[in-house]
């Protein structure tokens, strides 16, 4: 019997009552269609790319390097998006190790290109944003090979993509959500570029930097944190109290352990990860300080990201948005605006780690206002 197969972050068919060629054709259709969507908001950016450009922190100076990067990944569009598809339904679909693999091989590609791309072949930007579009086609090509060798429900055929009446309408409902908690991250980093572009451009660079960076741990404590995410599912949907109780204390510990790790090993190691990137003395030493001050809460975050999962497995769906547009989006901003207002440049740099322990106190609020009861033995 397999775990219901969730469609985007909450919609489920059930491949366990019979409905294969469901779970097929729904797979299909999100895959072809974000393709679609990708390549349309790809050529709407690039429609509009001179005023998005100045609008996420370009200044005259570094417009034509930030021009670059942006033109690629706007033509990468569709393989950026089309990396979130399979790598979800691939966990609800109890391959948590094979999503987790897939992503991290795509981003381990993107950090070994990057300097190959930026200093040795001498692309600057473009040859970071190149890298990045390279590291998703390979997580991309990845999750499609496992989905057609390895897969019993999904499936990427283009004959599968008709769906049920009102069913396309149910994927929406439950993704339009989704898209706008990821939409609410990047006009957090619109903020982020803009209230940092007066003291310099080499702080923008070294803020970019240091995001990435810190993504690559983002990256493990989600893979670890969807891991959880069937058990709680079929737990909560048999009852078994015991056992959803004991999975929540064993997740809670393992999520702290690994974030407390790769917070204390991306600490230590920052001046070097940030030399893998830039060779500038100044740039280095700005981008290792506000990496620390982005990992300094790691164990916040897989916390938070572990109680959103919680949500979305047991159907909380207003909960799981609530956490969703947290951390790096309403509590982000909120806490972005006033420290710049009132600390300047150290209050900008500051701003994650306090976001991430304030979302933290929201997560254990919905624990104890939403989920609290479900847990009781």
């Amino acid at each position: 019997m397999y775990p219901p197969l969730l469609l985007g972050r909450g919609q489920t068919v059930s491949a366990g009552s019979g409905d294969r060629e469901g779970a097929a054709r729904v797979s299909s259709y999100c895959f072809w269609v974000t393709i679609a969507v990708g390549a349309l908001t790809g050529v709407l950016m690039l429609a509009r790319r001179t005023p998005m450009v100045y609008l996420i922190g370009a200044s005259e100076g570094t417009f034509s390097h930030a021009a670059g990067y942006y033109t690629r990944l706007a033509l990468g569009r569709p393989a950026l998006m089309l990396s979130f598809i399979h790598s979800n339904l691939l966990r609800a679909e109890d391959k948590s190790r094979r999503s987790m693999v897939g992503t991290i091989l795509g981003a381990v590609v993107n950090i070994i290109l990057d300097p190959i791309f930026i200093s040795v072949l001498g692309l600057g930007a473009a040859g970071a944003a190149i890298a990045t579009i390279i590291g998703y086609l390979v997580s991309d090509i990845f999750f499609a090979v496992i989905v057609e060798k390895q897969s019993r429900l999904l499936s990427v055929s283009v004959k599968k993509i008709r769906l049920a009446p009102g069913q396309a309408g149910r994927i929406f409902a439950i993704g339009i959500p989704a898209a706008v908690a990821n939409l609410m991250q990047s006009v957090s980093v619109v903020f982020l570029n803009q209230f940092l572009l007066p003291y310099g451009n080499d702080k923008i660079a070294a803020m970019g930097i240091a995001m990435k960076v810190s993504m690559i741990a983002l990256l493990l404590l989600t893979g670890f944190a969807f891991g959880g995410r069937p058990l709680f599912g079929y737990y909560y949907g048999a009852g078994d109290k015991d056992r959803l109780d004991s999975l929540l204390k064993f997740c809670v510990k393992f999520i702290s352990c690994v974030a407390a790790a790769l917070s204390v090993g991306i600490f230590a190691g920052a001046p070097l990860l940030m030399r893998m990137f830039m060779e500038d003395r100044a740039i280095v030493n700005d981008g290792a300080l506000m990496l620390r001050r982005q990992v300094v809460t790691m164990v916040c975050v897989g916390l938070i990201l572990l109680m959103t999962i919680i949500c979305q497995s047991m159907g909380k769906a207003a909960a799981s948005f609530r956490l969703s547009v947290s951390r790096q989006g309403v509590v982000f901003l909120a806490v972005l605006l006033a420290a710049r207002r009132t600390v300047g440049y150290r209050g900008i740099v500051w701003a994650q780690a306090v976001a991430d322990i304030i979302t933290l106190a929201v997560a254990r609020a919905v624990y104890f206002k939403v989920l609290c009861r479900e847990f009781k033995k």
